[in-house]
């Protein structure tokens, strides 16, 4: 099995020229320390961030979050990674590229977001006319006398015949009629003088 030089060496060279191996930091460290994620992210940041932007179709907010989730596992198993590898690149890489996938995935199963834009163009009936014209009758109607308002409410508001709102008021049906009639005179005098015209 051949290992990866992958980032390519650097001047100072890889290994034997010079260039201290992770062992000289994974075995110094304790896994919880904060020197392993700094000497990870300055060594790899770069050319992991490259490789999963190409993995994330050029989308770099993305990339930042897979390469910074990919650090997080690493750190959390520094105790695991092997002190004599060359480079943690091809690891990194394996975890950022599972870790896009697995991002995918997670978008292909949720609904597709659609946003505000449908929801703009559906009609919605406007209710502010018709509370309107009810506060405007509401008022109409305390303007009435008792005797009309009560006449109102039981032949319009309960639906009642004449002969029921005459049994129901005990008076005669006649008066009833003519109440009826005088009430929604005045019931219309009053909407006028607010502004409602039939």
């Amino acid at each position: 099995m051949r290992i990866s030089t992958y980032p390519p060496p650097s001047a100072e060279g890889a290994g034997l020229m010079g260039k201290p191996r992770l062992s000289h930091w994974i075995r110094r460290v304790r896994p919880d320390d904060d020197l392993v994620v700094s000497a990870l992210y300055r060594e790899y940041h770069g050319p992991l961030l490259a490789f999963v932007v190409r993995l994330t179709g050029g989308d770099r907010q993305w990339a930042e979050d897979v390469v910074q989730e990919t650090m997080i596992r690493a750190w959390r198993s520094a105790e695991r990674l092997d002190p004599a590898s060359v480079s943690l690149m091809p690891w990194l890489a394996t975890v950022a590229r599972r870790i896009v996938i697995d991002d995918r995935r997670r978008r292909d199963a949720r609904p597709q977001e659609s946003g505000d834009g449908p929801l703009e163009s559906v009609p919605v009936p406007d209710e502010m006319e018709g509370l309107l014209h009810q506060v405007l009758v509401s008022d109409a109607l305390r303007a009435l006398s008792p005797a009309h308002r009560e006449i109102l409410n039981e032949t319009i508001l309960r639906d009642r015949s004449v002969n029921d709102a005459a049994e129901a008021l005990g008076i005669p049906v006649g008066t009833v009629k003519s109440r009826v009639y005088y009430a929604v005179r005045a019931l219309r005098v009053a909407l006028e003088e607010r502004g409602v015209t039939a």
